[in-house]
């Protein structure tokens, strides 16, 4: 009795001073084998579902399926009693785990199979027990397993209580953090939405797709019509990501010849090539430590793409005439009006670099699909021309509104632009846009006469009149723009044919846009 007592003892501290529930059931399997001459003793723990059965120490063999009775286990929990099953009626089961667990216990002549509850009723898991004597009235009914079973179920149901209590704050901890990052995210588009206007739903998951851009490392290709605000996109994911204090390294790959482009981005040594008089820094190193915005990738030459994809693996790069490689941090955005798709098929883009670019892409929603962003968008322009003016149209009319509605706007947000501040320059202080000083579809209605009628000269915007001339050279940079303008809007901002109506090389015309600011 004494010596029952000194092992009681001794097993309970031992289930006590476990501190997870796989370390409780496999103490208490372990002592309760050794203190009753067990062959082997198994805990099988119920999941919280109550529909599948757990023993940890037979891994993959160890999940019974509580509603399939191929296993005296289901039978157990659906009678709540225990059972008594003998080694002969066991090789009868015809069940792959249960097999597993008879050779896993030297297949005994006896198992009693018991299941174990909480004082709630809740059933806990069962408990086998293994033995070649069959002699479990002796056994169940000592006064020691008895008490240990009760301790076990009592520590069973602390380790649960204890789980499901972390579990709890855990899944408050997370539901708080996803909070906290919703509204960061919102606070953040609010803010974006200062220069990316529009309260459609397009723009507002675009400002959303921006933020959560801005908070990966991850190459961001941005892609869009011409005029849609592809380099505000890339400004936003610079200024609300951790680099916004660094630099923001902006390249109009169609705007630089094919000659000039590779020197502009890898830089060069003196002496490089033919009129490099001094070292220059390339634009991959001023980079280093903020973002470089590649505008138009769609116009790098093949022979350079292959050269920036090795870059953008390594972050490695050679200046022109050097011997060490340099290294730089930067994250990269890419944009382009052109779908890069076809140049994939037509050879004029790697298609590795298509995929290296677009870990995260973007798309800009033309204007003419969200015309719920019309006015929002006006207000904004006339704002802003308020401001660097000093003086302005108080807003917009409805029957203004009414009319840019029915437009097209094949030249997206900028064009838009452009209508309405010339707008607010023909509207007297403090009145409404009408919709008589709008310039839309008859901007540029007898284009052939500006070729050759001097009087028709005067008429187009920014070039002055013949008689008014006192700069020859600005007034033929004036109306070369209109040329420029008025070609692209016939050909729907399309570079390529415009630059070809003109006798002009695409990147000629490129470079004439950004030159003279002129919008497709």
């Amino acid at each position: 009795m004494q010596m029952e007592l000194h092992t009681g003892i001794d097993l309970a501290v031992a289930l006590i001073r476990q501190d997870t529930l796989p370390d409780l059931l496999q103490t208490a399997t372990s002592q309760l084998a050794n203190a009753f001459g067990l062959t082997h003793c198994w805990a099988l723990e119920l999941d919280l579902s109550g529909r599948t059965l757990h023993c940890a120490e037979l891994d993959q063999d160890g999940e019974f399926d509580c509603a399939d009775f191929s296993h005296p286990f289901a039978h157990v929990l659906q009678t709540g009693k225990p059972r008594e099953l003998s080694r002969a009626a066991s090789y009868r089961l015809d069940h792959s785990g249960f097999q597993a667990l008879l050779d896993a216990s030297d297949r005994p002549r006896s198992f009693w199979l018991e299941p174990i509850k909480g004082d709630d009723g809740r059933t806990l898991g069962i408990l086998v027990l293994c033995h070649d004597e069959p002699e479990w009235d002796s056994i169940t009914a000592m006064p020691l397993y008895r008490g240990l079973k009760q301790l076990l179920t009592h520590q069973w149901v602390s380790q649960l209580q204890n789980r499901d209590q972390v579990w709890q704050r855990r899944l408050l901890k997370r539901s708080l953090d996803h909070l906290h990052d919703a509204e960061t995210v919102r606070q953040r588009c609010e803010q974006l939405a200062g220069s990316l206007v529009g309260n459609s739903a397009d723009m507002t998951y675009l400002r959303a797709q921006i933020i959560r851009a801005a908070g990966s490392q991850l190459s961001v290709l941005v892609q869009g019509e011409t005029g849609c605000g592809k380099d505000l996109v890339a400004k936003g994911i610079h200024d609300f990501s951790d680099r916004a204090s660094g630099p923001f390294v902006v390249v109009n790959c169609a705007a630089i010849p094919d000659t000039l482009l590779e020197s502009e981005l890898f830089g060069h040594t003196k002496g490089a090539f033919s009129g490099a008089d001094k070292a220059k820094e390339g634009l991959l190193a001023q980079a280093d430590g903020g973002t470089l915005f590649l505008d138009e990738i769609g116009d790098m030459p093949l022979a350079l793409q292959s050269k920036l994809l090795r870059v953008l693996e390594s972050r490695q790069f050679r200046p022109l005439g050097a011997q060490q490689e340099q290294h730089s941090d930067f994250r990269l955005v890419a944009a382009t009006h052109q779908p890069l798709q076809k140049g994939i098929e037509d050879g004029r883009f790697r298609r590795d670099l298509f995929y290296r670019l677009s870990q995260f892409p973007l798309r800009v929603t033309p204007l003419r699909e969200r015309p719920q962003d019309l006015e929002a968008l006006c207000r904004h322009f006339i704002a802003n021309y308020q401001t660097r003016e000093g003086a302005g149209p108080m807003g917009i009319s409805s029957h203004a509104l009414h009319a840019l509605g029915r437009y097209s706007f094949p030249g997206n947000v900028r064009e838009l632009r452009n209508i309405v501040e010339f707008a607010c320059l023909q509207t007297p202080v403090g009145d409404d846009i009408q919709p008589e000083v709008l310039r839309l579809d008859d901007l540029f209605a007898e284009p052939a006469r500006m070729v050759y009628a001097e009087e028709d000269a005067a008429g187009v915007p920014g070039v002055p009149a013949a008689a008014d001339i006192r700069d020859l050279k600005a007034a033929s940079q004036a109306f070369e723009a209109a040329v420029i303008r008025e070609r692209l809007r016939q050909y729907d901002g399309n570079r390529a044919q415009a630059a070809e109506s003109l006798g002009l090389p695409k990147r000629t015309l490129a470079h004439k846009c950004l030159k003279y600011q002129v919008a497709e």
